[in-house]
């Protein structure tokens, strides 16, 4: 009986997060082209400097959203990732902006800044570039 209810439990915390997760869109300066997944995970994860990353506080949802849908890894390998890269001095690790108005503004006032947001969010001062499934 009480693995039942384990079970239901379980199944209605995994409904609560999946209704949760929200349409990701990769945005930036309304002067920059189409970006690939490839790119974008490339350049959120240090592989890349063609751009500058801007990330969201890494203890959003948006933030998890967002990596698992354009790297396949969770938090805790980002965060593992980047210690790597940083310690090594070979980058630094993206700089946080607070919400989705935080991401706009700093997306818009940078052509090279590139960020995610809600599909919501989205309006004429920035460019979406690759949408995330």
């Amino acid at each position: 009986m009480k693995s039942i209810q384990i079970l239901i439990a379980s199944a209605l915390a995994c409904a609560a997060v999946a209704t949760q997760a929200a349409d990701l869109v990769v945005i930036a300066n309304p002067a920059v082209g189409p970006l690939t997944k490839e790119q974008v995970g490339d350049l959120f994860l240090g592989k890349s400097q063609a751009f500058t990353p801007v990330d969201q506080a890494e203890t959003s949802a948006t933030y998890a959203d967002f990596y698992k849908k354009a790297s396949g890894r969770d938090v805790a390998q980002v965060k593992a990732t980047w210690s790597r890269i940083v310690f090594s001095g070979k980058g630094q690790a993206p700089k946080q902006v607070a919400d989705s108005a935080a991401m706009k503004k700093a997306v818009a006032a940078d052509p090279k800044a590139v960020g995610y947001i809600e599909k919501s969010a989205v309006d004429a001062s920035v460019k979406v570039v690759l949408t995330l499934d």
